[in-house]
This record gives C-alpha cells, sequence and structure tokens, in this order.
C-alpha cells in the first residue's frame, strides 16, 4: 500500500451555479465516485451527494461545497482516497505496484526496468529500459507471461521484430545544438 493517497479525479472547472464540480476521472473504479461515497479534497473529508457522468468526465456535487465560487476556487485540484480498492481480477495490478520492477524474458536474462506504462486504449504498453536501451512490450497475456511481486520481477516473452532502441533523454532533458560549421 502506498504512503500516499490514491488520486481519484481533477477538478477541471465549476458546473453551474450550486457548486457542483466538473471531475476528470483518473480511476478505473467507478464506485469511487457513487452517491454517499468519500473522497478527500485539500485534506478533507467530503461526501458524495449527486453524481452524474458527463463526456468522459463526471458532474459531482460535494457536501460543503455550495456555490460557484466555492467550486471555482477549487480548479486543478485533486480528489483522493486513502485506500485502495480490492483487485478481484486475477491478473489486474496497480501501476504503482509495476513500476521498477525486474524485467526479464523467459529465459531469465534481464532486460532492464519497468519505466513507464503507456496507457493506448486498446492495451498498455510497458517501457522497459535496461543497458541496453528501451524496449517497448505490448500488455498482452502471451508477452508479459508472470508478474511476481513478492520477486519484485516481470517475466516477458520478447515477440519477433521487436528490439531494444536508444532510450529517449529523460524529460525535460534538453540537448545541446551543435555550431553549424561554416559555409565554404
Amino acid at each position: 500500500m502506498p504512503d500516499e493517497p490514491i488520486v481519484v479525479g481533477r477538478v477541471t472547472t465549476a458546473h453551474g451555479i450550486k457548486g457542483e464540480l466538473k471531475v476528470e476521472v483518473l480511476t478505473d473504479f467507478p464506485e469511487r465516485f457513487e452517491r454517499g461515497s468519500k473522497l478527500w479534497l485539500r485534506g478533507i473529508e467530503r461526501t458524495i451527494e449527486q453524481a452524474r457522468p458527463q463526456g468522459r468526465g463526471i458532474i459531482l456535487k460535494l457536501r460543503g461545497i455550495d456555490t460557484r465560487n466555492d467550486a471555482e476556487a477549487l480548479r486543478g485540484e485533486v480528489l483522493t482516497v486513502p485506500d485502495l480498492a480490492d483487485l478481484d481480477d486475477e491478473g489486474a495490478y496497480y501501476i504503482h505496484d509495476l513500476m521498477g520492477l525486474r524485467v526479464e524474458d523467459t529465459a531469465g536474462a534481464e532486460l532492464g526496468k519497468l519505466f513507464e506504462i503507456i496507457s493506448t486504449g486498446a492495451t498498455d504498453v510497458y517501457v522497459i529500459r535496461g543497458p541496453r536501451g528501451e524496449l517497448l512490450l505490448p500488455a498482452l497475456d502471451d508477452v508479459v507471461t508472470d508478474i511476481d511481486l513478492k520477486q519484485g520481477r516481470i517475466q516477458v516473452e520478447v515477440p519477433e521484430g521487436l528490439d531494444f532502441q536508444k532510450a529517449s533523454p529523460p524529460a525535460g532533458t534538453r540537448r545541446r545544438a551543435r555550431p553549424r560549421p561554416p559555409n565554404p
């Protein structure tokens, strides 16, 4: 269990004049937003009075937020929960549990560590970084053959044709521009 609260949503803007919030949903557990559920906002526990879907998000009315001004002041704030929902699905994992795990092929050769998970909508893509560079693997059952959280490893079958690429520089890193040679 992580030491920090789990972010389940982000307030994008106010909705209407009665303190409703437009919220970007950042969880795979929609039951987090059921009427009567508890969320934390700025460290204060709030009860959901009403919730309804809108587009890709949700409109929430939280107890104690009753005016548009109250709601507008919360733009950009995150909604959290202190605990994790139980994962009942076999093969379902929280991203924070997988990040940094050692990745090895089915022969036991270490490929690197899980650096990032890219959600594409259809299937997740695991970004593995190691001494040979960066490897992008689809998170499919025939590719990711075993995940062992206790051993801290992910075992994969690398599909034919996939190979390591030179790793991208870390975010925020600038490459130094080289001066152009003078024209002859």
